[in-house]
């Protein structure tokens, strides 16, 4: 999947009410995000799942590179949450 569609896809998934999940740093977070996005870092998820949503929410995850993302990723989809795009990189937004 190209940078394009994954924007494309994410795009649609919100639209549809998807949650827009950053899993970067608060630093991070401020420094710039899609206006919709949570921050809950990686770090601290397991902990503040609850935070994402009722169990079963589609959730969208994005990082700073790709790497948290996907463990952020695989944290929701073993709490629960099994419709679970992984964006990537924030700049795929």
């Amino acid at each position: 999947m190209t940078p394009q569609e994954r924007s494309q896809k994410a795009h649609e998934l919100v639209a549809k009410g998807a949650v827009l999940l950053d899993v970067r740093t608060p630093e991070e977070f401020l420094q710039g995000h899609p206006e919709v996005a949570r921050n809950i870092p990686v770090q601290v998820l397991a902990q503040r799942l609850s935070e994402v949503g009722p169990v079963g929410t589609s959730v969208v995850v994005y990082c700073a590179a790709g790497g948290r993302s996907a463990v952020a990723a695989e944290l929701l989809r073993k709490g629960g949450f099994p419709d679970v795009f992984d964006l990537g990189s924030v700049k795929n937004w």
